[in-house]
């Protein structure tokens, strides 16, 4: 992207930083703030994954992903790169994020997923918020110290 302004770099960069601190406090279970990332009208759409969905409401989302990982043995870690990011607006974007994410999914089993977040971003208050994000998943295998398969297209 060709940036015409200082102020366009800035936007950039800050949503990036944005997409990292969701990653990371994805991970480290910090719920208060990672909700903090999200407009509160908020879309999440997942339905190109496994166990896919649609929740609109940051509230609804959160909790739902705190219900899912919030136990001690539901370790993750989610990577983002290459990011292709649209300045729509003064106010708007849009994003396209490649992702790496392992989730243990039990004691036993766990997922190895590939693919993409393509997103949406509007600045409010003087700050980029997530306001839509589609998880498209490219590749997902499940695996542990004996077996691995995939449940992808890959």
């Amino acid at each position: 992207m060709k940036f015409k302004t200082l102020e366009e770099w800035n936007d950039w960069l800050a949503i990036c930083e944005l997409k990292a601190r969701y990653c990371r406090l994805l991970d480290a279970k910090d719920w208060q703030a990672w909700r903090g990332l999200f407009s509160d009208d908020f879309k999440s759409d997942t339905t190109d994954s496994i166990g896919g969905r649609c929740i609109e409401g940051a509230d609804k989302f959160v909790a739902f992903v705190r219900g899912q990982l919030d136990k001690p043995f539901r370790l993750t870690a989610h990577q983002v790169h290459s990011p292709e990011i649209e300045l729509t607006s003064e106010t708007t974007a849009n994003g396209i994020w490649a992702l790496e994410d392992v989730v243990r999914s039990s004691f036993f089993i766990n997922l190895h997923g590939r693919g993409h977040y393509t997103e949406t971003y509007e600045k409010l208050n003087g700050q980029w918020l997530i306001k839509s994000s589609t998880l498209t998943r490219l590749r997902e295998d499940l695996f542990n110290g004996l077996i691995s398969f995939c449940l992808g297209r890959g």
